[in-house]
């Protein structure tokens, strides 16, 4: 049960971590494309890879704090779901190429992320 309450504190906190990272980038570049999910995708790509490693592989910590930080933190601070109604909506819009280009960069780049993500890990 304990491990329940530490994913919904880790899954509150990520929300608003993401909430507050994805305005931020907007308030930067802008709503012209979906910068505020993908730059939340790779950041939380890139640390789930890295805390993989560190959490999972060398580290103590008990079950219920890597809950809390990869299933509700990451879990919450990423946005898959945010991803793909953006994602149906540039192609709604008709901006299949943007729609595509986004498809393209979020798959691509998160998954580089994680894969640097392990790398850093690993060189601790």
């Amino acid at each position: 049960m304990m491990q329940i309450v530490y994913i919904a504190i880790g899954g509150a906190l990520g929300a608003v971590m993401r909430f507050l990272v994805s305005t931020g980038v907007h308030k930067v570049l802008g709503r012209d494309f979906p910068y505020g999910t993908l730059s939340v995708n790779v950041i939380g790509s890139l640390v789930m890879g890295f805390l993989f490693v560190t959490l999972i592989e060398r580290s103590s910590l008990g079950p219920e704090w890597r809950a809390l930080i990869l299933v509700g933190f990451l879990g919450a601070f990423t946005t898959f779901s945010t991803f793909s109604i953006e994602t149906l909506n540039l192609l709604q819009d008709g901006a299949i190429t943007k729609a595509f280009v986004n498809i393209i960069i979020s798959v691509v780049c998160c998954i580089l992320a994680t894969w640097l993500g392990v790398i850093m890990g690993r060189q601790l």
